[in-house]
């Protein structure tokens, strides 16, 4: 494979990387921060998140049903051992410290790692056919815009200005390029890799959201508030997912 091959597959990933920071523009729209706006991004965070999370299951699930469920339970301990370490510490994430910062520490860590797999994803369609790659591509880019959305919508409520919510969404997702380019190249032993990769983010991604965001979410605001915003979200992603 040619050089202008492996540049080009950099830069379609590395420009679904960059779609990731469009889903902190909402915010530059919201003025005013309480604690029902908090429990409100908390709930929208939430259902985006469970939402990518089973479109990841159902497309890990078409490489290794077992290797799913086996990747999975590593992101459950992942998100365990991290919070473990986090708790004995006063973290602090900008002008933020303390439980807050350790939620937003948590869950820039868990969409990074995430990302990871998505690299892998594009690389590894780039080893197939050129419509298929840019299916899978503009799929990804377009699926980071909410997962960027995501990720402002914790960071921002708490004091983050969008600028920096933009920057820690594209941040979360450089993992992408960084990964397409050894995935394109070995396509074989990297599409192996996928279902535990995918099912990793999944196991990760849906025990954050029970473990931190909904928790907080519950404590500042009426539960069917919080339980409507987190189920319209959830459907709506699924959906956005299924018709892409």
């Amino acid at each position: 494979m040619s050089v202008p091959e492996v540049t080009a597959v950099f830069g379609y990933a590395l420009l679904t990387a960059l779609a990731t920071g469009l889903g902190a523009v909402p915010f530059a729209f919201v003025r005013t921060v309480s604690p029902s706006v908090i429990a409100g991004a908390n709930a929208v965070a939430s259902g985006l998140m469970l939402g990518a999370s089973f479109g990841l299951l159902t497309e890990a699930t078409r490489y290794g049903a077992w290797q799913t469920v086996a990747g999975a339970m590593l992101g459950v301990l992942f998100v365990l051992a991290a919070d473990r370490v986090l708790q004995g510490h006063e973290p602090e994430f900008g002008a933020v410290r303390g439980a807050g910062a350790r939620r937003m520490l948590m869950v820039v860590t868990v969409m990074t790692v995430h990302s990871f797999s998505e690299g892998i994803a594009v690389g590894v369609a780039f080893g197939g056919t050129a419509t298929l790659a840019l299916v899978i591509t503009l799929a990804i880019a377009v699926h980071n815009v909410p997962e960027g959305l995501a990720i402002s919508a914790v960071l921002h409520p708490r004091g983050v200005p969008v600028a920096r919510c933009a920057g820690w969404s594209v941040f979360s997702s450089l993992p992408q390029p960084i990964m397409a380019v050894p995935a394109f190249v070995f396509v074989e032993r990297f599409s192996s890799a996928l279902p535990y990769g995918l099912g990793f983010a999944a196991g990760a991604m849906v025990f954050m959201v029970l473990i931190e965001l909904l928790p907080e979410a519950y404590e500042q605001a009426r539960r069917a508030t919080v339980a409507s915003l987190v189920s319209l979200m959830l459907i709506a992603m699924v959906l956005f997912q299924r018709y892409l």
